[in-house]
């Protein structure tokens, strides 16, 4: 296989990003065959890394080949940077499922009505609160006083983290990507495969009903 083909979307993916149907649709039909997927690997071998998914296949992204010395540190790291923003990343997705009254919870390719989620905010005190303590979280950074600002402030920072796509900027709705999809698995691994505590999490009942 040409790998040049594939540049732009190895590129992508070197730098970190997390290829869904929704983030790029041509590169995740792309990472679906397998002979693709295998030449791409082939080609990363010497940086020891390898395409990766989810268990459902709706999320690709890189991994190592092999957890050496070097690897072990950087996944250290890469840990820390996910554990400072996991919990208030549940709380959001906690906060989001009860002001929808939704049975489950978002997953990628769910769309959210950002002026909806704040009508139904702004007429109940407990999420009023709730938001406004998500959002003057450090990960989300806030410090707007109104229900409005609170929830653009969020949206946007879910956006540049690649958790939301933003398809038209002059409207407030947005698409849920496979990213979200890999933070709750990431979590599921952390507390059910490596046994890894993750205290505060657990002592929240309505997150860790998410699991």
């Amino acid at each position: 296989m040409n790998i040049s083909v594939h540049g732009p979307l190895v590129e992508q993916l070197l730098a970190g990003q997390f290829i869904c149907a929704i983030t790029n649709e041509e590169y995740f039909a792309k990472l679906q065959h397998d002979d693709v997927r295998e030449g791409i690997d082939e080609y990363l071998k010497p940086l020891n890394r390898r395409v990766a998914s989810n268990d459902d296949n709706s999320v690709y992204f890189l991994a190592y080949r092999d957890i050496d010395d070097p690897a072990r540190e950087h996944l250290k790291q890469q840990l820390g940077v996910v554990m400072s923003s996991l919990l208030p990343l549940l709380e959001w997705l906690t906060y989001v499922q009860e002001a929808m009254g939704s049975d489950g919870i978002l997953t990628a390719g769910d769309t959210l009505k950002l002026q909806e989620l704040v009508v139904k905010t702004e007429d109940n005190p407990s999420l009023r609160q709730r938001l406004q303590s998500l959002a003057s979280d450090k990960f989300f950074g806030s410090s707007a006083d109104s229900v409005d600002a609170q929830a653009k402030q969020v949206a946007k920072r879910l956006v540049e983290h690649g958790y939301l796509v933003q398809p038209h900027s002059s409207r407030l709705y947005f698409t849920v990507t496979g990213k979200i999809d890999y933070l709750l698995e990431l979590v599921r691994f952390i507390k059910d495969e490596e046994n890894i505590p993750l205290d505060d999490y657990q002592n929240s009942q309505a997150q860790t009903e998410l699991l």
